[in-house]
């Protein structure tokens, strides 16, 4: 056996099977199904081996083959000390040179040898945010929104109401596709449809009826509607006015504190607003480091784990799109949609790895429990969260690659230069 050096990450070896052991190792094969195999006129185990041989040996010897194959590549790659990546491409030898072998090569990549690079001269901003009692306000009038009720009302419609109504509309006379329904509920100013449709409601009240034309916006997502105006007949049913729950002790409750104490529920939404906090500082901090990483650490990669994340990403997003009732379109399977993104993904996979494995950074049961803990947090049972968990390897396992990464986070900011950015809360959260 030989090694190859094709590309810097593909390999080559040549591979030879003994033909006197591969027959040895069909026949002994034959007599293992001849044991159990079942032939009209002949007992069990008592079918001729020739028979056998006739009915079976086609597929036995592609069987015992494979193995072969497979037991001497396995072989070969144990003695170079090879890290193979992927698959590798097995094919027979053009010339067998009618020796005692059957010689084939195998064609392989193997892991690339990551030297990480230095990251001491990068910058990574720290976003630092404070949890008040303004923050912990407008978190309360949001729930209270949230939980909004409406009440018939006997006067005309304004904005932030709800009204139910019946519509109609015509694109030159004729019916269009959605343009039509009857007791729809919708709220005024809420944005749920064009705001040029809602305006239309404000000051007509219940039992009125009127048309007006609209003209769609140029980048309509109905192609057909899209610039083109249309005539629509209204109808109001109902108008109902928003009514927003009493902060009181029934809405602290109804948010899960037990004795209704106001006091403790701004506590509890406090901590939850600083949880939230974390995890976002978190998620900003960590991909900075992953890309200070891949910016500092050049790395080969193999051909066959680009293609292995294309393929994953492709079924993730077919999966996905299915759960949600949305055909994949043609051009979605394309592997150039998601090349860059699996390519980041593999480079990523194998700077992290060598980072952990130079700097000793293993998840610890004690890191593990601690995250697993943390999770259950957000949930009203905790106690069963954790239990979950810990019946589930996946789920523990994903557990255990978010401690590795925050670890790997925890080593760059060690390395890198960190600047405090003072951020305000919604800024942080994504709401400006």
């Amino acid at each position: 056996m030989q090694s190859e050096n094709v590309n810097p990450l593909e390999r080559t070896l040549d591979l030879a099977v003994s033909l006197a052991q591969f027959e040895a190792d069909v026949e002994n094969r034959l007599k293992q199904v001849a044991r159990t195999v079942k032939m009209q006129g002949f007992r069990p185990g008592k079918v001729p081996m020739k028979i056998v041989a006739q009915q079976h040996g086609g597929q036995v010897r592609q069987e015992v083959l494979g193995e072969s194959v497979q037991k001497s590549f396995s072989d070969a790659v144990q003695q170079n000390q090879f890290r193979v990546a992927g698959y590798p491409r097995i094919e027979p030898k053009a010339d067998q040179g009618g020796g005692e072998s059957m010689m084939f090569t195998a064609t392989f990549e193997v892991y690339p040898e990551v030297v990480l690079g230095d990251i001491s001269a990068t910058q990574i901003e720290r976003p630092v945010a404070t949890i008040g009692d303004d923050e912990v306000d407008k978190t309360i009038e949001i729930l209270r929104k949230q939980r909004v009720s409406y009440q018939p009302v006997d006067r005309a419609a304004a904005n932030a109401d709800r009204v139910n109504v019946d519509y109609r509309g015509t694109l030159d006379g004729v019916e269009f596709a959605g343009g039509q329904a009857k007791g729809f509920n919708l709220v005024i100013g809420e944005g749920r449809t064009l705001a040029d449709f809602e305006s239309q409601f404000v000051g007509m009240k219940s039992g009125e009826s009127k048309s007006f034309d609209m003209t769609f916006p140029e980048d309509y997502h109905a192609k057909e509607l899209a610039g083109k105006t249309v005539t629509f007949e209204v109808s109001v049913n109902a108008v109902e006015e928003s009514k927003l729950p009493e902060l009181d002790a029934e809405f602290a409750r109804n948010l899960g504190v037990a004795d209704g104490d106001l006091a403790k529920m701004r506590e509890e939404i406090r901590a939850s607003l600083e949880r939230e906090v974390k995890k976002r500082v978190q998620e900003k901090l960590k991909t900075q480091v992953m890309d200070c990483l891949i910016e500092a650490t050049k790395v080969d990669l193999p051909t066959a784990l680009v293609e292995m994340e294309i393929e994953r990403l492709t079924e993730q997003m077919r999966q996905s799109m299915m759960s949600h009732g949305v055909q994949m379109l043609e051009g979605m399977a394309s592997p150039e949609l998601h090349r860059d993104q699996a390519k980041r993904r593999v480079a990523l996979g194998l700077i992290l790895a060598e980072v952990v494995k130079s700097n000793q950074l293993n998840a610890t049961p004690e890191q593990i429990q601690a995250q697993v803990e943390e999770v259950a947090q957000s949930y009203e049972d905790a106690e069963s969260v954790i239990k979950y968990f810990y019946s589930n390897p996946q789920q523990m396992a994903e557990i255990e690659s978010l401690v590795l990464e925050g670890n790997v986070v925890e080593w760059a900011l060690t390395r890198a230069q960190i600047v405090d950015k003072p951020t305000v809360f919604d800024e942080l959260m994504g709401k400006k």
